[in-house]
């Protein structure tokens, strides 16, 4: 008679999962996903970066035509540089990135893609410091870009003109930086009014209003005021960073930075508290 020696079943175990954690490595890596998978990223900073050199081109033509034609430069090129001549186009640059920027924020409000972004990191703070992180990344690379290619493009159309100045001259590397600098903070800037408002409509229209509006405004009051007061807005401060020549009216490249940077920073609390404190 034979034996049978049963064999006990080993359960079957369900494969182990990885385990995945929230860090701030891959939140940006989602966020830098996110951002070059929307068209309105490449369309909006193409016309950055086309605001930026042809402005500057068209502006250095003009200047040109009126030196070469026997005329007195108008009223806009008055001692004008081929680095002035350059950053015309910082003005259009600047709403571009800065709208852009309020996109990349309040774009998730709009379309309640924000709710799913929160869900995958509950913490919040690290959402709103990825985007405006790799947002003002992007805008710094692509405003700095912009600008060096503008010069190269007004040096040679205004060469042999009073307006002529080399890179190695003094300032102009730095008002170069600057400008694509201020660029950068103007991106940062315009996600934290989206992430501060979660309007797009709203976003768009407080910052036009800081970097445009606010110093049109200050001319109604009177002049003791303007001479105080203006140049610590965020319109002024910022075009201190890249201006080549300050006088007593304007800050300098540092005051202009740290001003400009105080007031991006005021906006990223506002978003931050805003973000922890209020349900989505």
């Amino acid at each position: 008679m034979s034996t049978l020696t049963a064999i006990p079943e080993t359960p079957e175990t369900a494969p182990v999962r990885p385990a995945y954690r929230v860090t701030g490595r891959r939140v940006l890596r989602a966020e830098w996903a996110k951002l070059w998978s929307l068209r309105s990223t490449w369309i909006t900073l193409g016309l950055a970066l086309v605001f930026l050199v042809a402005v500057g081109a068209i502006a250095a033509v003009q200047y040109e035509s009126q030196v070469s034609g026997g005329q007195q430069p108008g009223e806009d090129f008055v001692g004008a540089t081929s680095v002035s001549l350059a950053l015309f186009g910082v003005n259009f640059a600047k709403i571009a990135l800065g709208v852009l920027g309020v996109l990349v924020t309040a774009g998730e409000y709009s379309t309640g893609m924000i709710r799913s972004t929160l869900a995958a990191v509950p913490r919040r703070l690290p959402v709103l410091w990825s985007k405006a992180a790799m947002f003002g990344l992007v805008s710094l690379v692509v405003g700095t870009v912009g600008v060096f290619v503008a010069f190269l493009f007004t040096g040679a159309i205004v060469s042999g003109t009073p307006a002529a100045v080399g890179i190695s001259d003094a300032g102009v590397v730095r008002s170069l930086l600057g400008a694509g600098l201020y660029l950068g903070l103007v991106g940062v800037l315009g996600a934290a009014l989206g992430a501060l408002l979660r309007s797009v409509a709203g976003g768009i229209s407080v910052l036009v209003g800081a970097l445009m509006m606010v110093s049109l405004l200050l001319s109604l009051v009177p002049s003791s005021w303007q001479d105080n007061v203006g140049k610590y807005l965020p319109d002024a401060a910022g075009e201190s960073i890249f201006a080549l020549t300050h006088d007593a009216s304007t800050l300098s490249p540092t005051g202009g930075l740290l001003v400009f940077v105080g007031w991006t920073a005021l906006a990223l609390a506002g978003a931050a508290y805003r973000l922890v404190r209020r349900d989505v």
